[in-house]
């Protein structure tokens, strides 16, 4: 008890929870390639551009909240400043690398206009409406990991408004569903593919990253 006590008590290292993220990392590229093959190899460099635009990003997140932990690297040098413009720069980028790859895949999924347009509004519409509950309620500095850098947000109180209702994981299970509806609304299976590797990755990033910073910086 004492042991894990002192545990938390230090920041998390750089390595830890990330065997599990190189493991499932392996396994996900492994089921995209599959995936990719399966399709006939469109257009290749739209689809792994787009495919490893999330894997640069989790590793940009998971690199600068440990630095910063450990010896508040970011803080000394970048900033958090900084660090948002990088972390925008990339999340801007999975979106725009996605729509490149569904636009110039468009058609290949084969839906039915009808079923096209219903399958993109229920994703867009609850991806929409997370989004904004995270700018109206949650904050997007603090979405990004602010708590890293700065302890007043470690005392702020769990949010139950807007999409929070319903999950206190509102980004992670409802917003990704964005991807999902660029794909659905160009009607491209590559696209389609990419989104869902996109989708499952990120929750690699909360088990692997995520729960193990939560552990030390909520400790109290």
């Amino acid at each position: 008890m004492i042991a894990r006590s002192v545990e938390k008590s230090r920041p998390p290292r750089l390595w830890a929870g990330q065997a599990l993220h190189a493991v499932c990392l392996v396994l996900l590229l492994a089921a995209l390639w599959w995936a990719w093959v399966g399709l006939g190899r469109p257009v290749p460099r739209a689809f792994w551009l787009a495919a490893f635009t999330p894997v640069i990003h989790q590793i940009y997140v998971w690199l600068t909240w440990r630095f910063e932990l450990n010896a508040k690297t970011i803080s000394q040098s970048i900033g958090f400043g900084g660090y948002l413009i990088g972390f925008f720069a990339l999340f801007c980028a999975r979106f725009v690398t996605l729509f490149l790859l569904a636009w110039l895949d468009r058609g290949s999924a084969g839906l039915s206009l009808w079923l096209q347009l219903a399958l993109t509004i229920a994703c867009a519409v609850p991806g929409i409406y997370a989004m904004a509950s995270v700018h109206l309620y949650f904050g997007m500095q603090r979405a990004v990991g602010a708590d890293h850098f700065d302890p007043k947000y470690r005392a702020m109180p769990l949010v139950k408004q807007g999409i929070f209702r319903f999950t206190d994981n509102g980004m992670y299970v409802y917003a990704f569903l964005l991807f999902w509806a660029i794909a659905l609304g160009f009607n491209s299976a590559a696209a389609l593919a990419v989104a869902a590797f996109s989708h499952a990755y990120i929750w690699v990033h909360l088990l692997a990253t995520e729960r193990v910073d939560m552990a030390y910086l909520y400790r109290d």
